[in-house]
């Protein structure tokens, strides 16, 4: 939680001035009433919750009713962001019950990721009457991206105002821009080792770094990963660094790193496992099975919200990106038929592509979809996880036993 503005001095209710970031919601949720606040709420781990819970439940019952939950948001209010301040007071006015508990009441007040604090967001997108974020004034620069970023990304408005409020850049968002610095760094040391940045993949030594997958050394399992940091030229280098900045940053900003990199390395182990099983005699490289993972789920995530996401110009960028994918795979496409240069070792396949997107669109939908709450309580996660470690399984299985039973005739070892 953070504070917002400084504290101001204690009056009156009846007194108080417009410019005091508390507010409060009348029963109905109609109007809205300006408060200062006189305490100074606690920004502590979890147990100093427990003694401001214990002033407004003098009975020790572990409840406290909406209505002192409301008193207590009138008081100590103006410590809490003004956005933050609108959902707690939505999700009262809504609360059917008539009670909160203690442990939904430091979910709410401390952000976590629970289901009272995912009820707090559908209270709130259902009663939330305040202006629009996009219409708020005197913004820095930092704090404009954020809201760029927000409306990019998120489909709610409530969601959009929470997500304004808490985040700090701490941590900021590396991991995508560090695997892309990596990527560029693999590719300018073999561009000057192999002579060439065009059509790397054309040169004999291509296949004879550490990092390709190669069906011959398969049993070289950092190569299911260490593939994604090779590209074939600086074409595929390029589509693929710019939907994975363009992309992957602003989710990496919303999601943080822990989500989007376990979308990112699902979707490029499932890349090399899809090639190992239906294209059992070509390497791979590139990155494009995580990048395809994080564009496919972001853009069916902007689908499935379409009224609520008010990015600008959605179906223009959305039609973009489509055509970069579509640009990419083709090459990808046709590079994999084209005659190779070094028979009989065929040209990198193209199906790790489609295995990021299948990816995409399922483990990473959930994971896109759930802003506001934790995976592990999310059923469906667990679905599509425990689908995708079968799969991985299976494929790990197959590597193992098919080749040598179906008698497959593979290129030598680079």
């Amino acid at each position: 939680m953070e504070t917002s503005s400084p504290r101001m001095t204690a009056g009156p209710r009846e007194a108080a001035v417009n410019c005091s970031p508390a507010v409060a919601a009348n029963a109905e949720g109609e109007e809205i009433e300006v408060l200062e606040s006189t305490d100074v709420l606690p920004v502590a781990p979890e147990d100093q919750w427990k003694s401001l819970f214990d002033k407004y439940d003098p009975e020790n019952s572990g409840f406290i009713s909406t209505e002192r939950f409301r008193d207590l948001l009138a008081a100590h209010g103006s410590e809490l962001d003004p956005h933050k301040l609108e959902v707690l007071l939505a999700l009262t006015n809504g609360n059917a019950d008539g009670k909160i508990c203690y442990q939904d009441f430091v979910n709410l007040m401390s952000n976590k990721r629970s289901n009272s604090f995912r009820r707090a967001i559908l209270q709130g997108s259902r009663q939330l009457k305040g202006c629009s974020l996009r219409d708020e004034v005197g913004l820095g620069l930092s704090q404009r991206l954020v809201r760029h970023v927000a409306y990019e990304t998120l489909p709610r408005e409530v969601d959009r105002k929470w997500y304004f409020d808490s985040y700090t850049y701490c941590p900021p968002p590396l991991l995508i821009l560090a695997i892309t610095i990596a990527e560029v760094a693999v590719f300018m040391y073999y561009g000057f080792q192999l002579e060439r940045l065009v059509l790397q993949v054309s040169s004999p030594s291509f296949l004879k770094s550490p990092l390709p997958y190669h069906p011959q050394l398969r049993a070289q399992a950092w190569r299911y990963l260490s593939y994604s940091f090779m590209h074939t030229g600086i074409e595929h280098l390029s589509l693929n660094m710019a939907m994975q900045l363009l992309v992957g940053v602003p989710l990496e900003m919303v999601h943080g790193a822990l989500r989007i990199g376990l979308v990112y390395v699902c979707g490029v182990l499932a890349g090399s496992l899809a090639v190992s099983v239906t294209d059992m005699t070509a390497p791979v490289v590139g990155s494009s099975g995580g990048v395809y993972a994080l564009v496919s789920a972001h853009l069916a995530n902007v689908v499935m919200n379409w009224s609520g996401m008010k990015c600008q110009f959605k179906l223009f960028r959305m039609a973009m990106a489509l055509v970069c994918m579509s640009v990419e795979f083709g090459r990808a496409v046709w590079l994999r038929f084209y005659p190779p240069a070094f028979p009989p070792c065929p040209n990198p396949s193209f199906v790790a592509h489609l295995g990021g997107v299948v990816v995409g669109l399922t483990l990473g939908v959930v994971v896109l979809q759930n802003y506001e709450q934790r995976l592990q309580e999310q059923s469906l996660f667990w679905i599509f996880f425990c689908v995708y470690t079968l799969f991985v399984l299976c494929a790990v299985f197959w590597n193992i036993f098919a080749y040598s039973l179906l008698d497959v005739r593979l290129p030598p070892p680079p």
